[in-house]
């Protein structure tokens, strides 16, 4: 589980220089590092604009680097840099793969080049071609894929990847014009997603039938930020996304790259922001399709030696030392924001990129751990360049850090002596939430500790809540919903079968997603199919499950059937939604404690006015409960997760209007409080 990353309460030296010590003061001693990684990022700010003007322009390496039409000199360039290499050839259908047909010549700045001119390409060298670059080193020699490639496209027969020019006569129109992310975002509530498996039919998803079919459910839930997953080429399937080769290329798997652009502009016009999942953490490290070992010195985009695999991962480690790979990885960031309009990122594996030891069989738990010298400057720096380069971009884009670490100020801004991300995964949510299933009865729920997980964030740095993500339902693991339905999940979901395990399953199911939602932090996440309880784990095609798709798709049908319960699992989402949304509830402060009762296992809590009564007793319901409410007044229940809509028995009458009293000096309420509820009250 995730450090303690809380704020420690202390006096504050009248001496920090920077708002981030000001704030907290356990950082007074480290201020000359944090310091220091702001000269440091001033400094390679100062070269790249010498060097290209501006950050901006300096993140233009795929114009360079790669196959472009140059429409003044009428014909293609090709360019790879590789340093190391001793002779590099481009092939292709284009001359019949001839490895020795097409060189290419060596720059000082090891950077190679050949230009193919219409006059004797044209009618060879067309839109659909294939193509690799061959590579001669000391080592041998291979047929690559080009780093910059921005589409690569598989034989079915042989599996083998090539690179595809891709030059439609006709570019995609975008109509998104008036699409601005801070009209539509005001706080994040993100749809995870993961194209190739939202279908509910046993194959492979597209990105037009994802815009068709899923993108009108998305906006209907109330979701506003669609966070797609495994876009980034990777030659292999059930990695998830995460084993990326291509990292300019869009996954062939789900479609074209217009039908990418169609589907984000689809859902601009819905008025939702779409987030990618970059990583930049780490790269496949596999030669045939990736960067690794490309000319041959074994350390070229990656670190060198055992330091260039990561021991977890079975992947390759970027050396965030080398202006190189900066310019590599900043370019495809501008890339994605400005080719596929994409309005921010979820940036995969922070926590491995910013320690030496990435995070593997580390429990953080002291501030020395933050800085020293298991800590990984050159990746610090590279993430404040990303975060600087996207805001140069796109202004409002929206960034979040994917670290169990609890880093401070990751996710403050820079000039606060922060990192500049927006928001981070508030990763220790769900894992309390699974081993809360899995190890302790319901009658012995901690509402102290419960309290305590879903409120500890560090002040300041906003924090993205879930439930549940795709981590949590890979293959070994189950759905919250799993978890707490078990076969139930199977057998007992209609709605004319009253079964206490689906009962009980289907009111915690939404309690926890509510608490989740109103204490976790200042935006909210949902996997795919999460909303109504989807069933079972995540398990891609492999070799191991005979390449079956049953556990790589979603059940639609089972939210949709008017008979079945799941229905009401996901009625409950979007009203949960729409109340938080319409009283802007993530944007509010942290919420206010009110009343913790052991015994009657009931917790209430306010924030930005709302009031929230949560009672995780097993059977006991208690009528005439009283407690203490900040203001007086009258108040009304708003949201009921007793409610027959959502799969509730109904036993408490929203239409009650409440009126506080005063009692030993002190407004208060009182309420019928049933077990294994949730009520939301506001004043009328």
């Amino acid at each position: 589980m995730p450090t303690d990353i809380s704020t420690p309460a202390a006096s504050v030296p009248t001496t920090a220089l920077l708002p981030l010590v000001q704030q907290d003061s356990w950082l007074a001693p480290y201020e000359p590092e944090l310091l220091a990684r702001q000269q440091r990022l001033e400094q390679r700010l100062a070269e790249i604009t010498q060097q290209c003007g501006s950050l901006s322009k300096y993140a233009l390496l795929h114009q360079r680097l790669g196959l472009n039409y140059d429409s003044r000199r009428r014909g293609y360039w090709f360019r790879e840099w590789a340093p190391a290499a001793e002779a590099l050839y481009l092939i292709g259908d284009f001359n019949g793969w001839d490895r020795q047909a097409t060189p290419l010549q060596r720059g000082n700045d090891g950077v190679w080049e050949v230009f193919l001119a219409d006059k004797d390409y044209q009618d060879r060298l067309t839109h659909h071609s294939l193509y690799k670059v061959h590579v001669v080193t000391a080592k041998g020699a291979k047929d690559r894929l080009p780093a910059t490639l921005r589409r690569a496209v598989q034989d079915e027969a042989t599996k083998d990847f090539a690179g595809q020019v891709w030059r439609p006569a006709t570019p995609y129109t975008w109509t998104d014009q008036k699409f601005r992310i801070s009209n539509v975002v005001r706080e994040p509530f993100i749809y995870e997603a993961h194209v190739g498996m939202a279908l509910e039919e046993g194959r492979t998803g597209s990105y037009l039938e994802f815009a068709e079919q899923i993108l009108p459910r998305i906006q209907a839930d109330g979701y506003n930020c669609l966070q797609l997953m495994a876009v980034m080429e990777h030659p292999y399937y059930g990695s998830f996304g995460y084993h990326v080769a291509n990292f300019f290329a869009v996954s062939s798997r789900f479609g074209t790259p217009e039908e990418l652009k169609h589907l984000i502009n689809e859902a601009h016009r819905r008025g939702i922001a779409v987030l990618l999942d970059v990583v930049h953490s780490h790269a496949v490290k596999n030669e045939a399709e990736g960067l690794a070992d490309f000319d041959g010195s074994g350390a070229q985009y990656f670190h060198a030696g055992a330091r260039g695999n990561h021991p977890g991962w079975d992947s390759k480690l970027f050396d965030y030392s080398k202006p190189e790979v900066q310019q590599f990885l900043l370019s495809n960031l501008r890339y994605w924001l400005e080719e596929f309009h994409f309005d921010g990122f979820r940036f995969d594996g922070i926590t491995s990129m910013l320690y030496h030891h990435h995070g593997e069989g580390v429990s953080f738990g002291g501030y020395d751990q933050y800085f020293g010298p298991e800590v990984d400057d050159d990746a610090i720096l590279y993430l404040q360049l990303a975060a600087t380069l996207v805001k140069e971009v796109k202004r409002s884009a929206i960034l979040i850090a994917e670290d169990m670490s609890g880093m401070p100020g990751l996710c403050r801004p820079i000039a606060e002596g922060g990192i500049g991300f927006d928001y981070r995964l508030a990763m220790g949510i769900p894992d309390y939430w699974i081993k809360l299933l899995k190890h302790t009865r319901d009658e012995d729920w901690n509402l102290h500790d419960l309290w305590y997980t879903l409120t500890n964030r560090r002040e300041g740095e906003k924090t993205v809540a879930y439930a549940e993500s795709h981590d949590q339902a890979l293959v070994g693991d189950k759905t919250l919903a799993h978890w707490l339905l078990d076969k139930a999940i199977y057998e007992h979901m209609r709605k004319d079968d009253h079964n206490p395990v689906a009962d009980r399953g289907i009111a915690l199911h939404k309690l926890i997603r509510l608490a989740t939602l109103s204490l976790g932090g200042e935006a909210y996440l949902n996997f795919i199919g999460n909303e109504f309880g989807h069933p079972e784990w995540v398990d891609f095609p492999r070799e191991g499950n005979n390449w079956s798709h049953h556990f790589a798709r979603r059940q639609w049908s089972l939210a949709d059937n008017q008979d079945l319960k799941y229905g009401y699992l996901l009625r409950f989402d979007q009203v949960m939604l729409a109340i938080a949304k319409g009283n802007r509830l993530l944007a509010a402060g942290p919420a206010r404690q009110l009343n913790v009762d052991s015994e009657n296992q009931v917790l209430i809590f306010e924030r930005d006015g709302l009031i929230f009564v949560f009672s995780f007793h097993v059977d006991r319901s208690v009528p005439n409960y009283r407690f203490t409410v900040p203001t007086p007044g009258r108040y009304g229940i708003v949201l009921n997760s007793d409610d027959a809509e959502f799969g509730g028995f109904n036993r408490v009458d929203a239409s009650i209007t409440y009126e506080t009293f005063e009692e030993d000096g002190v407004h208060k309420l009182s309420l019928y409080v049933t077990n294994r509820t949730a009520l939301v009250l506001t004043r009328t």
